[in-house]
Protein backbone atom coordinates (compact mmCIF):
# COMPACT_ATOMS: atom_id res chain seq x y z
CA UNK A 1 0.00 0.00 0.00
CA UNK A 2 0.99 3.83 -0.89
CA UNK A 3 -0.69 6.41 0.91
CA UNK A 4 -0.15 9.69 -0.83
CA UNK A 5 -0.70 13.27 0.82
CA UNK A 6 -1.02 16.91 -1.33
CA UNK A 7 -0.18 19.92 0.06
CA UNK A 8 0.57 23.95 -1.23
CA UNK A 9 -2.81 24.32 -2.67
CA UNK A 10 -4.93 28.13 -2.25
CA UNK A 11 -5.75 30.79 -4.35
CA UNK A 12 -3.43 32.85 -6.32
CA UNK A 13 -4.57 35.60 -9.31
CA UNK A 14 -4.31 34.79 -12.84
CA UNK A 15 -0.32 34.93 -13.69
CA UNK A 16 0.77 33.82 -10.54
CA UNK A 17 2.44 30.86 -9.13
CA UNK A 18 1.56 28.22 -6.92
CA UNK A 19 4.34 25.05 -5.76
CA UNK A 20 2.13 22.10 -5.25
CA UNK A 21 3.64 18.82 -3.17
CA UNK A 22 2.98 14.87 -2.67
CA UNK A 23 4.65 12.83 0.23
CA UNK A 24 4.20 8.99 -0.21
CA UNK A 25 4.27 7.00 2.70
CA UNK A 26 4.04 2.98 3.09
CA UNK A 27 6.04 1.10 0.31
CA UNK A 28 8.05 3.32 -1.14
CA UNK A 29 10.47 1.00 -1.96
CA UNK A 30 8.82 0.16 -4.98
CA UNK A 31 9.57 1.55 -8.08
CA UNK A 32 6.38 4.01 -8.88
CA UNK A 33 5.81 6.32 -11.69
CA UNK A 34 4.38 9.71 -9.35
CA UNK A 35 1.56 11.75 -11.55
CA UNK A 36 -0.42 14.77 -10.89
CA UNK A 37 -4.71 15.14 -12.26
CA UNK A 38 -6.53 17.84 -11.66
CA UNK A 39 -10.47 18.05 -11.40
CA UNK A 40 -11.93 21.26 -12.64
CA UNK A 41 -15.76 22.30 -11.46
CA UNK A 42 -18.14 19.82 -12.93
CA UNK A 43 -15.38 18.33 -15.16
CA UNK A 44 -13.89 15.21 -14.81
CA UNK A 45 -10.56 14.06 -13.52
CA UNK A 46 -7.85 14.86 -16.06
CA UNK A 47 -4.01 14.36 -16.89
CA UNK A 48 -1.76 17.02 -15.59
CA UNK A 49 1.84 15.85 -15.44
CA UNK A 50 4.08 12.59 -14.77
CA UNK A 51 7.78 11.67 -13.19
CA UNK A 52 9.02 8.81 -13.66
CA UNK A 53 10.67 6.74 -11.03
CA UNK A 54 13.63 8.53 -12.48
CA UNK A 55 12.33 11.83 -12.52
CA UNK A 56 11.53 12.11 -16.41
CA UNK A 57 8.81 14.09 -17.12
CA UNK A 58 5.91 13.65 -19.15
CA UNK A 59 3.15 16.96 -19.65
CA UNK A 60 0.03 17.37 -20.96
CA UNK A 61 -0.30 19.67 -23.71
CA UNK A 62 -1.44 22.27 -20.72
CA UNK A 63 0.78 22.25 -18.44
CA UNK A 64 3.67 22.22 -20.89
CA UNK A 65 5.84 25.50 -20.61
CA UNK A 66 4.33 26.27 -17.71
CA UNK A 67 4.25 23.78 -14.93
CA UNK A 68 6.92 21.52 -13.68
CA UNK A 69 6.89 18.42 -12.36
CA UNK A 70 9.92 16.92 -10.13
CA UNK A 71 10.63 14.15 -7.59
CA UNK A 72 13.10 13.55 -4.83
CA UNK A 73 12.78 9.99 -3.85
CA UNK A 74 14.99 10.47 -0.85
CA UNK A 75 12.33 12.23 0.68
CA UNK A 76 9.53 10.44 -1.61
CA UNK A 77 8.04 13.21 -2.55
CA UNK A 78 6.73 14.79 -6.05
CA UNK A 79 6.02 18.46 -6.98
CA UNK A 80 4.41 20.06 -8.98
CA UNK A 81 5.49 24.16 -9.62
CA UNK A 82 2.56 25.65 -11.92
CA UNK A 83 3.53 29.18 -13.03
CA UNK A 84 1.25 31.76 -15.48
CA UNK A 85 -1.85 30.16 -13.60
CA UNK A 86 -4.68 30.73 -15.18
CA UNK A 87 -8.33 30.75 -14.36
CA UNK A 88 -9.28 27.51 -16.36
CA UNK A 89 -6.50 25.98 -14.14
CA UNK A 90 -9.05 26.12 -11.15
CA UNK A 91 -9.42 22.83 -9.92
CA UNK A 92 -8.91 19.85 -7.15
CA UNK A 93 -5.24 18.29 -7.55
CA UNK A 94 -4.96 14.78 -6.92
CA UNK A 95 -1.32 13.14 -6.61
CA UNK A 96 -1.43 9.31 -7.81
CA UNK A 97 0.99 6.64 -7.98
CA UNK A 98 1.17 4.05 -10.77
CA UNK A 99 3.49 1.01 -11.31
CA UNK A 100 5.72 0.28 -14.21
CA UNK A 101 8.09 2.25 -16.42
CA UNK A 102 4.77 3.03 -18.90
CA UNK A 103 3.34 6.49 -19.42
CA UNK A 104 -0.20 6.76 -17.97
CA UNK A 105 -2.22 9.65 -19.08
CA UNK A 106 -5.55 7.89 -18.13
CA UNK A 107 -6.41 8.15 -14.31
CA UNK A 108 -7.89 4.01 -14.11
CA UNK A 109 -4.38 3.18 -14.41
CA UNK A 110 -3.35 4.50 -11.38
CA UNK A 111 -3.71 2.50 -8.14
CA UNK A 112 -2.80 4.95 -5.38
CA UNK A 113 -4.26 8.29 -5.31
CA UNK A 114 -4.33 11.34 -2.55
CA UNK A 115 -7.22 13.43 -1.05
CA UNK A 116 -6.46 16.51 -3.69
CA UNK A 117 -5.99 19.82 -2.60
CA UNK A 118 -7.96 22.93 -4.06
CA UNK A 119 -6.49 25.28 -6.34
CA UNK A 120 -8.28 28.73 -7.63
CA UNK A 121 -7.34 30.97 -9.78
CA UNK A 122 -8.88 34.47 -9.87
CA UNK A 123 -9.13 36.14 -12.92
Amino acid sequence: QLQLVESGGGSVQAGGSLRLSCTASGRTSTNYAMAWFRQPPGKGREFVARAGWSGAPYYSNSAKGRFTVSRDNAKNTVSLQMNMLQPEDTAVYYCAASLGPAIHTSDIKYTFWGQGTHVTVSS
